[in-house]
């Protein structure tokens, strides 16, 4: 119980201060940089910070929902999810670097409510687990959906980044789907919603 507790310790701090790495190409690679003005700068730097942030919650939700997951195949698609969800770390970390930023100063914060989060859902069984790793992706892709709307045209490096990350949260949902994901009930839709809406706000600035 020690070893387990010291191992998920450290993926937090690793999570938290580590520099994440990618074992794909990074998406915007070979993509030129465009001439931002300084106003489309911050807007983009923004919302790549929303992005980062929301890349530090998934880690710990599914970090909480793979040690309260009791199927194996369940708790195996979660840690398939994280580890994708390192990549979107990774690529999302350089990007605020690149746009002369840094992440979020509430990640901790975001980290720690989400951890319970997922340890909560875990421990409701395996389909509610995984009902809520598909509702929490589809709702992540038509976020990631809006900033493609929002980013700065020209800015194609993040429009990169931000294409791949869509894709890949879909893909989790649908593994989640055909693995016996149940329906949640709208009321916990939408208070998802609303958490996300209030981390998106804090982080876009903070």
């Amino acid at each position: 119980m020690l070893d387990k507790l010291i191992t998920e310790l450290d993926k937090g701090l690793r999570t938290l201060c580590a520099p994440a790495h990618s074992a794909r190409a990074h998406p915007d690679q070979g993509v030129d940089e465009a001439d931002l003005s300084a106003a489309e700068k911050r807007h983009a730097l923004g919302l790549m910070r929303v992005n980062h942030c929301g890349e530090v919650c998934a880690q710990a939700l599914y970090q909480g929902q793979a040690l309260t997951a009791r199927d194996p195949s369940a708790r195996e698609a979660l840690r398939q999810a994280a580890q994708e969800e390192v990549e979107h770390l990774a690529w999302t970390e350089r990007r605020i670097r690149e746009l002369g930023g840094r992440p979020s100063l509430l990640n901790p914060l975001w980290y720690t409510g989400s951890l319970a989060l997922g340890v909560a859902a875990g421990v409701l069984g395996d389909k509610w687990n995984l009902g809520f790793l598909q509702e929490t992706e589809r709702q992540v892709g038509a976020h990631l959906d809006s900033h493609l709307s929002a980013l700065p045209p020209d800015d194609a490096r993040s429009r990169a980044i931000v294409c791949q990350m869509r894709d890949d949260e879909l893909q989790h949902a649908e593994m989640a789907h055909e693995l016996g994901a149940a329906e949640l009930p709208a009321p916990v839709k939408a208070a998802m919603k609303l958490s996300a809406k209030v981390m998106t706000g804090s982080s876009y600035r903070l």
